[in-house]
């Protein structure tokens, strides 16, 4: 059954089938070639794997994203990052890294924030005289931070698979690793702007236009601070806080920004459906794929292995880091969360490895595939938003892998970066 499980499995993801179909029909071809199990348990378990209450988080985060989107949320992030850093050397990449950073407080999705103010900034870094390949590559690679600071779709992924951790203390636990991508993501624009001489023709806007992009930017940059804030002080949970964020996206567009208009509402509604019928399809999915592998024993197999290989918890990471940065070449986050987790974490866990970190750690490197090809879906978001090839974005990615990498490095080596914080609120 396993067999025939990996075998159609990677051979059906070779061939380019979608990752939710992939993961549907080798389970079914497992269950029907290499089991005595009824057909019907497939569609019972992948019902199972939507049949729960937090997940209802999901479909709202992704309402409230479109909403703030529709209400030209996009639109005051970018002028507020342009007017603090866009007069700099390389002055558009930091505005781009900046604004997909503030979009991250949003949408928790990374191919949104690629498709929003990543596509947007790169128009603008083109026209100003920087390389459309780089401003495609930054826009892709910034764009992975907004799994990592909450709200978080992968995070709730990630919390209903593990029950060590929470919701709440995952959002939490994102902030200083996001911030740390940040960063590291402008040092790399700072290398490459001063290398190819990239230089700003932004205007100094006035004190009045300043005060004026900030003060419209701090209604929706208030929306983290609703979420995570009610969510740590028990005023409501995750779910709860998703339908709040809608009703506080809703209440911006219409009356604070004045650009959201009720006859947009069946598109943005339209969009969310779709968003939302894909990521939950994969969910069902993965979790019939999943339920193969419990019944078969793999991860009850692979623990035993793994324990008794005596490894110490660092030199554990280390090789979940190769096996996930990997895994994340060929898989999304979200299957790989539902896949990959209920085997490891325990394991995580019976070596003393905080499960914080180590959900951070996870959730980082699976996040890392959506830039790495053959699959990186980032680079095929670009590609089709901007009309570039992929091989062309490619070519300008190794600086900010690297990048990456070394973040990697410090949340492995250095537990505090994701861990202080949680402890400290209380998680």
């Amino acid at each position: 059954m396993i067999i025939i499980l990996f075998a159609s499995f990677f051979v059906l993801l070779a061939i380019g089938v979608p990752v939710a179909f992939t993961l549907a029909i080798s389970t079914w071809l497992a269950v029907i070639l290499g089991s005595n199990y009824p057909q019907i348990l497939v569609i019972k378990e992948m019902f199972s794997g939507v049949d729960s209450f937090p997940l209802l988080a999901v479909p709202f985060f992704i309402l409230a994203a479109e909403l703030m989107t529709g209400g030209a949320l996009t639109h005051h992030l970018l002028r507020l990052a342009i007017q603090f850093v866009g007069r700099a050397r390389g002055g558009l990449g930091y505005a781009s890294i900046l604004s997909t950073t503030l979009f991250a407080g949003i949408s928790g999705s990374a191919l949104a924030a690629a498709a929003g103010p990543g596509a947007m900034t790169i128009r603008m870094m083109e026209k100003s005289g920087y390389d459309k390949r780089y401003a495609s590559a930054l826009a892709a690679a910034t764009a992975v931070v907004d799994p990592i600071i909450p709200p978080s779709i992968t995070m709730i992924i990630y919390a209903l698979q593990d029950s060590n951790v929470s919701v709440g203390g995952l959002f939490v636990a994102g902030v200083l690793p996001g911030i740390a991508i940040s960063i590291a993501m402008c040092a790399v624009n700072f290398y490459v702007s001063r290398k190819r001489g990239y230089r700003s023709m932004e205007v100094r806007p006035s004190l009045k236009e300043m005060v004026a992009n900030t003060l419209y930017a701090v209604p929706a940059l208030a929306l983290i601070v609703i979420v995570v804030g009610g969510i740590r002080f028990g005023y409501f949970t995750p779910t709860e806080a998703s339908v709040i964020a809608v009703f506080y996206a809703f209440f911006c567009g219409m009356f604070i920004y004045r650009s959201l208009k009720l006859t947009h509402l069946p598109d943005i509604i339209f969009r969310s459906a779709i968003i939302t019928t894909g990521i939950l399809l994969i969910l069902a999915s993965a979790r019939a794929f999943a339920w193969v592998l419990i019944n078969e024993g793999v991860p009850q197999f692979l623990a035993e292995v793994i324990v008794g290989w005596n490894l110490s918890p660092i030199v554990f990471l280390l090789a979940v880091n190769l096996l996930l940065l990997v895994f994340g070449m060929f898989m999304d986050p979200l299957p790989g969360v539902m896949i990959l987790v209920p085997i490891l974490a325990p394991i995580a866990l019976q070596l003393g490895v905080d499960p914080i970190q180590f959900a951070m750690i996870v959730i980082l490197n699976l996040t890392i595939g959506l830039i790495t090809p053959p699959v990186g879906a980032l680079l095929f978001v670009v590609s089709a938003v901007v009309k570039i090839r992929v091989s062309e974005i490619t070519r300008e990615m190794a600086p900010f892998l690297l990048a990456y990498l070394v973040i990697l490095g410090l949340v492995t080596f250095i537990p505090a970066i994701s861990t202080w914080l949680p402890h400290l609120t209380g998680f």
